[in-house]
């Protein structure tokens, strides 16, 4: 950036570990590298992310909390089988931080707006170059990325820090949104009220969030979390004869599942134990295991179509027309699922939320246009598309790593879904996603704090290469949605492979019926089970 460019480049060597994000990933990660005191950049006044940043007042976590907690440090309550608010998902997390004095390597309001490489100049090589090299060491001796730090209390001024190993856990969600791009002179600018992103409605006060809403026709443009959070918000913004209804605008339809159901029996019995995930397929499978998932695959399928029938049946998708196209195990093997809140349809049946499914969309004068030339007039669009996560990691990576970070898939290549092969001395912590995206930040981060520490050694820049690959080819195998780089189907042979590397028994439980049967979540990966 110019403004880095500007300044007196005066480096400062205060650690040779440095964390990019205070989100989940970072504060795992931060804890577990806590031997090299590393210094964490955190770009606003609180540790969180997205839990902070991007969450509305009806926000709430989608997971029940025993399946939402790290390995070592478990919920007050965590029996409660309500579902935690997003400022009891804050408060647990300061509280993670607070007991394990993480807070002390985190540099508040301090934002990273370059990162230059100083390493060898070999690494900025073509590929093809480095396949058959040795990854190397994390901790070289020697800086080999700087990093330019822009503080709010004076923005003008750019502090340097140099590190020998850099971890990037700035996430996928917020900073960047993804804008919808529209024909000529059908773009907002035709619009005359007012158009806002989830991600900015997210920053109001409950009282501005409050007063936007009420009394308005609102438009929201999205059906998966976010949208499906703020159609809540706008529904209880509006009760009441006078309230104004809300039209949820659906390009994409994604299965959406009752949050009472999706975490009990039938889910945990389907996906999330390790008898199920013998029927999908998963890397570095033998032939047994591939001929095993060949002749189970109707069955997979029966099941998928069983948990779509319940759906259907329990809920009014057809009424409304949210029935998707698609298989809801294409979903889960995605990461898609919307969890709905319990009085979600009930407000449908009260006509303060309506559904309007479209392809495309444009603006006019009062509202928004669709393709079959309907109009609907409206005072307030919410665009619930997004985030960029992608462009927000690349704008800070320099060339020619920012060109490496998205493969020909479309997907980041992680190894571990931590490293970059062709990116030397740089972690990546909650870019690939899981059913418990905690649990599986948590994991590696312990993973990597041992790499770090040379206890074991990866493979050739090559192998890692190919068992992404494998891993790519499962996931465009089981879902069309392969892009977002979810894990969910092969989750716990994942976490089988990761702890194999570290020396710690991959099968964690007490007994084979529990092993066979019993869903896994993070504290089946405590450290102290590792010595038994």
């Amino acid at each position: 950036m110019a403004a880095a460019d500007n300044q007196t480049r005066l480096i400062h060597s205060v650690s040779k570990v440095g964390i990019i994000g205070a989100g989940i990933s970072g504060i795992a990660a931060a804890k577990q590298l806590s031997g090299h005191s590393p210094v964490v950049f955190e770009a606003t006044d609180s540790i969180g992310g997205v839990w902070k940043h991007c969450s509305y007042n009806c926000t709430k976590l989608q997971t029940p909390r025993c399946d939402f907690e790290f390995s070592d440090y478990p919920w007050a309550e965590r029996d409660n089988s309500s579902f935690p608010s997003h400022l009891e998902v804050l408060d647990y997390l300061y509280a993670y931080a607070t007991h394990f004095d993480v807070l002390k390597y985190v540099k508040f309001e301090s934002r990273v707006v370059e990162i230059r490489y100083v390493g060898n100049d070999q690494a900025t090589q073509l590929p093809v170059t480095l396949k058959s090299r040795q990854y190397g060491n994390l901790l070289t001796g020697h800086p080999v990325w700087e990093v330019a730090v822009q503080t709010s209390g004076d923005p003008n001024i750019i502090q340097w820090y140099a590190f020998e190993f850099i971890v990037i856990c700035i996430g996928k969600y917020g900073d960047i949104p993804r804008m919808p791009s529209f024909p000529r002179n059908k773009g907002q600018e035709v619009f005359q009220c007012k158009v806002l992103h989830s991600m900015d409605y997210s920053k109001l006060d409950n009282e501005a969030a409050r007063e936007l809403l009420k009394g308005k026709k609102v438009a929201i443009i999205g059906y998966k979390k976010s949208g499906i959070d703020l159609a809540m918000e706008c529904a209880e913004a509006n009760q009441g004869p006078d309230g104004q209804a809300c039209t949820m605008v659906i390009r994409n339809l994604h299965w959406t599942v009752p949050s009472y159901w999706i975490w009990g029996l039938p889910f945990f019995l389907f996906y999330s134990t390790r008898s199920s995930q013998f029927l999908h397929e998963r890397p570095n499978q033998n032939l047994f295991r591939a001929l095993f998932c060949l002749l189970s695959s109707p069955m997979r399928m029966a099941i998928s179509k069983f948990i779509e029938s319940y759906l259907v049946w329990k809920l009014p998708l057809v009424k409304y027309g949210l029935k998707p196209d698609h298989p809801f195990v294409e979903d889960y093997a995605s990461c898609q699922m919307a969890i709905l809140p319990q009085s979600f349809f009930a407000e449908a049946d009260k006509g303060k939320i309506l559904f309007k499914r479209s392809p495309k969309w444009w603006f006019w004068n009062g509202g928004i246009e669709f393709e079959d030339n309907t109009k609907l007039e409206v005072d307030l669009v919410l665009l619930a598309t997004g985030y960029e996560g992608k462009k927000k990691l690349q704008s800070v990576l320099p060339e020619p790593f920012r060109s490496l970070v998205v493969d020909s898939s479309g997907t980041m290549p992680l190894y571990r879904g931590t490293i970059h092969p062709l990116i030397p001395n740089m972690a990546f912590v909650g870019f690939i996603e899981s059913v418990s995206n905690l649990h599986t930040a948590e994991l590696r981060s312990k993973w990597l704090a041992r790499l770090v520490d040379n206890e074991f050694k990866l493979p050739t820049v090559q192998e890692m290469l190919d068992q992404i690959s494998r891993e790519m080819e499962v996931m465009k195998k089981t879902t069309r949605f392969y892009k977002r780089h979810c894990i969910s189907t092969f989750s716990i042979n994942h976490s089988d492979e990761i702890c194999e590397e570290m020396g710690w028994k991959s099968w964690r439980k007490g007994n084979w019926f529990s092993e066979a049967f019993s869903p896994y979540n993070s504290r089946d990966y405590c450290e102290e089970e590792n010595n038994n």
